[in-house]
């Protein structure tokens, strides 16, 4: 019978194994006897740091899935503080001195910037510049730390810092000054709670830079890769907002979340509004690098979490379609305007008769049966891209304030937009019916012998008749809606001003203004008194002293459109992991209020509104919408802002008439009247209706929308 273990098989196990056990005592001696002292003089010289590894932040994306912001890659320079001033020598100093200008006048040569936050004058006269809240607090600490005086002179704090930080005599006010800058930077981390990570010494520079600084073996600095944020468009810009360092008031709230106080946050728009979806979560590693700084070794302890990526409801499409109708027929009108006042002027007119520029409006469009803004526009804009480049400067000198975003923060008087809203008050309170005839008489005297009788629009060119409700609507009646307002008064206009969201939040995540409508608590408030009668009838045409946002004034139409729901105005579609593998928010329609009332009410304000357009001589958008393959509701609005001052201009209206998609609002600050900026609302139809198709086409392939 055979063996199961023969003796051949054994002998070779046993060669196998004394082969290997002498490679091991070979490999141990040679690194424990012979290399032993130098791996271990190499031990003494490797340092291990833990560094923070930032994450991404996410992406934010149209309704389609159209990369609107996004992160790439960057390189960063870190100020080396162990290599700069671990000897702490005089000699030592000076050398660390001359490479902190030698790494500036490089990056200057290069055209990159470094980071520099000491908030003085780079040249002299010294003096102290404007300051954000952290700088502020920055500097109050770094004064009080070195014991100096809270009133201290820029020139005083900068002669300090010379004696301070070792800076000779040899270097030039303006080079003394990048020094003391950089040794600031990096000394004022220290500080009173505020010692961050690594000093971002400079960010996103080129690879010809750091080329240059490493072929020239410069000393003091680190390369970090790191992300920036990348615009990839210059539409939207007052929604999308931007990121930047924290402010003061934001770093308790910010550092309780787990945040670095250099981490980059969002300022405004959606960049700030949705923060925790689009943050990520930082990691950590562990880097081993010899003494020279040469990395061997990198393990990471903590992985990272980027951030999610939102879908916002606006069609970037459409938003630059908005943007670029109400910049077209602004500009146009404008050069006309002062082609007329020149006329004026070489003629000798009274210059009383001329009209004054246009300096801003708003376009917004919104999904009637959802309430998500499509567009949110406002002019003049900005882009953001460009701004950040220099720091806002250009932006915040242009003319008109482009960083205000009228659509959102700007509130008028709605004029005769107002009216269908007067109309569904005094139908639903019973004070008309739908068949109610009024003669318009041109003045309306009720009040005439205390010296009030305000006048319709058309007295002195003629008379409307004797109108119904539909009729008073397509032809902008104020007799007869000065007549309901009366019926009315101010409480009950202003209950149903507040169920179309006039004056109330939208429920958009970015910041809004709420805008007014006359009420007798507001006139208490400001006034000390009531409503007058007088007043609450200018009230029912949009006057008074009510004031809407562009933004409430689409929601309100929309809500007219759809026969009463008011939907919120989130602009948040969905978000989902950076991965997409899964969705961590998707939004449902959220119903914010209704006006319940039988269809035949609805139908008489829709049928108004219809007028307007099909009816070429009442209506006033007739010439604009007569060839369109679309069909139209529209209200005209011309809000006066006070005497010797251009009329504002407002303007709403949905489509298709039948069955509605989406509601528009314009408002144009002395535009003049409604019917001068319709041209700004066809541009936005006819966009929409001629893409519909591949909209839809986009929609149904499933694969960029959530």
């Amino acid at each position: 019978m055979d063996r199961l273990v023969k003796p051949g098989r054994l002998a070779i196990l046993a060669l196998v194994t004394a082969a290997i056990m002498t490679v091991f005592a070979v490999t141990l001696y040679n690194l424990q006897i012979i290399q032993g002292n130098a791996y271990y003089n190499e031990s003494r010289n490797n340092v291990v740091t833990t560094t923070r590894v930032a994450a991404a932040r996410g992406s934010i994306m149209d309704r389609y899935g159209r990369v609107l912001v996004e992160n790439r890659t960057c390189n960063n320079l870190l100020i080396d503080t162990d290599s700069l001033f671990g000897d702490q020598s005089e000699e030592a100093i000076q050398r660390a001195n001359a490479t902190i200008l030698t790494l500036v006048n490089t990056i200057h040569a290069y055209g990159d910037t470094y980071n520099d936050t000491l908030p003085v004058t780079m040249s002299p006269p010294f003096e102290y510049t404007g300051m954000s809240d952290i700088q502020r607090a920055t500097l109050t600490a770094y004064l009080r730390e070195k014991k100096l005086s809270d009133t201290a002179s820029a020139v005083e704090l900068l002669a300090y810092m010379r004696e301070r930080y070792k800076i000779d005599n040899s270097y030039t006010a303006e080079e003394s000054r990048i020094i003391a800058g950089v040794r600031y930077e990096i000394n004022s981390r220290w500080i009173d709670g505020f010692a961050t990570s690594d000093y971002v010494f400079a960010q996103d520079v080129s690879m010809d830079l750091i080329t240059e600084l490493m072929e020239n073996n410069t000393p003091g600095f680190k390369v970090d890769i790191s992300f920036v944020r990348s615009y990839n468009t210059g539409y939207g810009s007052q929604i999308l907002g931007y990121t930047g360092m924290m402010y003061e008031s934001e770093v308790e709230k910010y550092m309780g979340m787990g945040y670095d106080l250099d981490a980059m946050v969002g300022k405004e728009g959606a960049e700030l509004a949705f923060e925790s979806y689009l943050h990520g979560t930082d990691g950590q590693a562990r880097v081993t690098s010899t003494a020279s700084g040469v990395v061997t070794s990198t393990v990471y302890t903590k992985e990272t979490v980027p951030g999610n990526n939102i879908y916002l409801t606006l069609d970037i499409g459409m938003q630059a379609a908005a943007e670029n109708a109400l910049n077209s027929y602004i500009l146009l009108e404008n050069e006309q305007r002062e082609l007329d006042n020149a006329e004026v002027d070489r003629q000798g007119g009274d210059p009383e008769t001329k009209i004054q520029y246009i300096t801003g409006g708003a376009a917004c469009v919104v999904d009637v049966n959802t309430g998500e803004p499509l567009a949110i526009a406002s002019w003049p804009t900005y882009d953001v891209a460009a701004a950040l480049e220099d720091g806002f400067a250009a932006a915040r000198e242009a003319a008109n304030n482009p960083m205000f975003n009228r659509a959102l923060q700007g509130t008028y008087a709605p004029g005769s937009t107002f009216k269908p809203c007067t109309a569904m008050a005094g139908l639903l309170e019973g004070k008309i019916d739908t068949t109610t005839t009024m003669l318009c008489e041109g003045l309306y005297t009720k009040y005439a012998d205390i010296g009030y009788a305000p006048k319709c629009w058309i007295y002195g060119q003629g008379l409307h008749g004797t109108l119904d409700l539909a009729g008073a609507i397509t032809n902008s009646c104020n007799f007869y809606f000065y007549t309901v307002g009366d019926y009315l008064q101010i409480s009950l206009m202003a209950k149903y001003a507040k169920l179309f969201g006039l004056g109330e939040h939208t429920g958009i995540e970015v910041y809004e203004e709420t805008g007014v409508m006359t009420t007798d608590q507001y006139f208490q408030k400001k006034y000390g008194r009531d409503v007058y009668a007088g007043e609450a009838i200018q009230a029912a045409i949009g006057q008074a002293e009510s004031e809407f946002t562009p933004l409430q004034m689409a929601e309100y139409c929309a809500a007219i459109a759809n026969n009463g729901t008011r939907y919120g105005a989130s602009i948040l579609k969905s978000a989902y992991t950076y991965d997409f593998s899964e969705e961590v928010f998707s939004r449902t329609p959220v119903v914010l209020s209704t006006v319940v009332a039988p269809q035949e009410y609805y139908d008489a304000v829709h049928t108004g509104m219809r007028g307007v357009v099909i009816d070429p001589l009442a209506g006033s958008a007739y010439l604009y919408f007569y060839d369109t393959p679309y069909t139209v509701a529209a209200k005209t609005g011309t809000a006066q802002i006070g005497e010797g001052r251009t009329n504002n201009a407002m303007f709403i209206c949905y489509a298709p008439y039948e069955n509605p998609e989406i509601a528009i609002s314009i408002a144009v600050e002395k535009g003049r009247a409604g019917a001068s900026v319709i041209k700004i609302a066809r541009d936005i139809l006819d966009y929409y209706f001629s893409f519909k198709e591949s909209i839809v086409a986009l929609e149904g392939e499933g694969t960029l929308i959530p």
